[in-house]
């Protein structure tokens, strides 16, 4: 078999991308001018943590208003809003309750990274205000058609005379004179809905709408029917909502302050042992994979941490955790199959770059297969548990429609994590693994059979 090479530099170009990599990562890049910390780079220091490994904070959300002209509805909306906006922040380890006896919202978060003050009142300004809703053409915001209470009376679920479930708007005199308009215009074109920068609807105007009220059709079932209009209702809500400071409490981490340190240094004491094993087992290949699974984990952390500039921070749970330590798994199992597929192509006697060559090539198909199978579930998970606007969701809205919406981002945090894990693996377990051990068989010294698993013969 006809190979071809790859020259002697790559391994150590490669290696030490990833070593700065993860350098980076963990560490990340930044100075201080006095009391200032400029970051170029953010590192696993900078991680937000969930509730239950770091503590945070516990917020009372009420209304700016007398809460006898407030319904469960309106209550349920601001719910339905708070949730949207913790998972578009990248906040997936929160709880949200409402009290509807007293028109509240409680609301449990983690602190910040780097938190060290424990200030509930600045932790809870990240939430920010109650969102504004309006309705655009197309499916930008460029050109709105109508926003907030001024337009938008209620939303409700119902169901039409055909048995399908709808959303049924109420405008004001004001919006019914613009949606008139907009709707005579706009013939078989999309109306967006949008709550601040995230749009969560888009229908397709059927017909020109001028009594005041309007129909969103296409709900799969009651429940998503409900899911829009609180999200509708939320933005449309003529009251704010305001923080109870004598309300703010701070939740201590159920695992213990020594929970995170205990699982960083378990952690690393596992790595080190799976790769004295490798490196035990498969000699050379085994230390190619221990330096690509180092890229793997240093991958996942940057893009958990903030680290690459296109990719938000996120919140990290015990299930993201549990995200991770699974595409940790898959790569050792990548890089095993690789080891085994090169050890049978010397017992078919081939020489180390045809054996090389064709293990990585026979293993390529298992790899594969497995990873992607790991990629549609991740990416369901996403779909189906993060914010209806994200692109995921929208790829898989034809098999999301079948379901009911549930914001959970405690499982969206493990689709996560898995996904990148999986996707770090095919970068370092799959090529950067393959490169490196091509470029290091060109020297002379490592011209035996025996360090790749073969017979120990000079080749």
């Amino acid at each position: 078999m006809k190979t071809k090479k790859t020259g002697k530099p790559v391994f150590f170009i490669v290696a030490i991308l990833i070593f700065a990599l993860t350098y980076l990562a963990f560490f990340g890049l930044d100075n201080y001018y006095g009391d200032n910390r400029i970051v170029y780079t953010k590192g696993a220091s900078d991680i937000r943590w969930g509730i239950d490994i770091s503590g945070g904070v516990e917020a009372v959300f009420s209304p700016d208003k007398e809460v006898s002209s407030i319904s469960d509805e309106d209550m349920a909306a601001a719910k339905e809003i708070i949730e949207t906006r913790l998972v578009n922040n990248n906040i997936t380890d929160s709880e949200v309750y409402t009290d509807k006896a007293n028109k509240q919202v409680i609301v449990r978060f983690p602190w910040q990274a780097g938190e060290s003050e424990f200030d509930p009142a600045a932790a809870v300004q990240e939430l920010g205000e109650t969102a504004l809703l309006t309705f655009c053409e197309g499916t930008t915001q460029d050109k709105v058609i109508l926003q907030g209470a001024q337009d938008i009376e209620r939303a409700s679920a119902g169901i039409d005379e055909n048995g399908q479930y709808i959303v049924q708007l109420e405008l004001t005199q004001a919006g019914t004179s613009k949606f008139a308009e907009a709707t005579a215009r706009l013939q078989k074109q999309t109306i967006s809905i949008w709550m601040d920068d995230t749009m969560i609807s888009a229908p397709t105007v059927n017909e020109v709408i001028t009594g005041g009220t309007a129909s969103i059709t296409g709900m799969a079932d009651a429940e998503e029917a409900n899911d829009l209009a609180n999200k509708i209702n939320a933005g449309s809500l003529p009251f704010a909502l305001t923080v109870d400071d004598s309300k703010l409490q701070i939740i201590s981490p159920t695992l213990g302050s020594n929970a995170l340190n205990i699982m960083v240094i378990a952690g690393a004491i596992a790595f080190g042992i799976i790769c004295i094993l490798m490196i035990l087992k498969y000699r050379l290949p085994g230390v190619v994979a221990s330096i690509s699974l180092l890229g793997q984990v240093a991958g996942s952390v940057a893009c958990i941490s903030g680290f690459f500039p296109n990719i938000p921070s996120f919140t990290l749970t015990i299930p993201g955790i549990a995200g991770i330590i699974l595409s940790i798994g898959m790569g050792v199992d990548a890089n095993i199959i690789s080891a085994e597929r090169i050890k049978e192509e010397f017992a078919k006697g081939r020489t180390i770059d045809g054996a090389i060559s064709a293990g990585y090539q026979n293993s390529f198909t298992s790899v594969l297969d497995g990873n992607v199978t790991v990629v549609i579930v991740s990416l369901v998970l996403m779909g189906a548990f993060g914010t209806p606007d994200s692109l995921i969701a929208k790829i898989f809205s034809p098999v999301m429609s079948l379901f009911s919406s549930s914001i959970t981002g405690s499982i969206y945090s493990f689709g996560y994590t898995l996904l990148i894990g999986v996707i770090f693996n095919f970068i370092m377990g799959v090529t950067a693994s393959r490169l490196m051990l091509k470029s290091i068989s060109r020297f002379k010294v490592f011209r035996k059979p025996w360090l790749y698993g073969g017979a120990k013969h000079a080749e």
